[in-house]
């Protein structure tokens, strides 16, 4: 009885193999055959059901044959989004492209040039990375706009495009901090200054702007002694703008403290360059110059988000 139990099981096993070996000896045999109408149907089952994987098979076995048919649009069509549906989106947005460069009064060209820039926008990383992806989204997304001004999907488009330019705005803002972080002051007033032109409706303009006040005061603190007071003074004009700007703000305290900072330590820099002697002013500009060499003003150094 046990002999006979193992035998069973022995014989269920090898069944069983039998028949996954029937199973995909048939694709196999269909992928093999010449008969590309059964290979089409096949393709499209498949793709149908699901089973997005081997109807990649076929269709990329498919897709030179059927090239100048008039099935060839449909199968191109079915090509992109078998690719988009196994997320891979670099190879969907090219046969998207494809197919919109191919067939452009189709019914079909709207959708595809639509996920032609979908495909971009799902490819756009986070912000911390490069943003190469962002940007050709944001193009493909506006062409689309453009070119379809009136499509149901040009609001979604919209949307899609304010995302991603939020994306870089905050890429911008944090290259920006990065740089006050790590205690690199002249390069953080650039960059903000940068940012706020770029970009200047962001929603971290209120943030960008009064640590540049902070970031100029600093940058002040840290100077050569000769170019500490043009440097306060620009923290100062810094500071009366922003309270003009933002009355309201939640910095406006820390604003009018940095302005007062700055007033208190030039006077006392006055004081200090009264104080020195012909060599010791000497030394200091010698100093000051050799400063300004090694760092060419509204140059950024390679301190960034990559």
């Amino acid at each position: 009885m046990f002999k006979n139990k193992h035998l069973i099981i022995w014989a269920s096993a090898l069944l069983f193999s039998l028949c996954m070996v029937g199973c995909k000896s048939k694709f196999e045999k269909l992928k093999a055959s010449n008969d590309n109408v059964a290979k089409y149907r096949e393709a499209i089952r498949l793709y149908n059901n699901k089973k997005y994987s081997k109807a990649l098979v076929l269709f990329e076995d498919l897709s030179n044959k059927y090239r100048g048919r008039p099935e060839n649009e449909e199968l191109m069509y079915y090509f992109a989004y078998t690719n988009y549906r196994l997320r891979d989106y670099t190879s969907a947005r090219f046969h998207f492209k494809n197919f919109t460069d191919q067939y452009p009064q189709s019914q079909r060209a709207e959708e595809c040039r639509f996920m032609y820039a979908y495909c971009y926008y799902l490819e756009s990383p986070a912000y911390t990375l490069d943003q190469d992806n962002t940007l050709k989204a944001i193009e493909a997304l506006q062409l689309f706009i453009n070119l379809y001004p009136k499509s149901d999907r040009a609001e979604e488009a919209a949307q899609f495009i304010a995302d991603l330019r939020d994306k870089l705005e905050h890429k911008s803002f944090a290259n920006a901090k990065l740089y006050l972080d790590v205690g690199d002051y002249k390069s953080a007033v650039i960059a903000f200054q940068n940012s706020l032109r770029d970009y200047p409706d962001t929603k971290y303009g209120e943030q960008m702007e009064f640590l540049a006040i902070k970031a100029q005061y600093l940058y002040a603190k840290n100077s050569m002694l000769n170019s500490q007071e043009g440097r306060y003074q620009d923290a100062i004009e810094f500071s009366d703008h922003f309270i003009d700007n933002y009355p309201e703000s939640k910095y406006k305290k820390d604003a009018e403290n940095l302005k007062k900072d700055s007033q208190r330590d030039i006077a006392s820099v006055k004081k200090l360059i009264a104080s020195l002697t012909p060599n010791q002013k000497k030394k200091e500009e010698k100093l000051e110059e050799e400063q300004k060499n090694t760092n060419p003003k509204g140059s950024l150094p390679e301190q960034t988000l990559q």
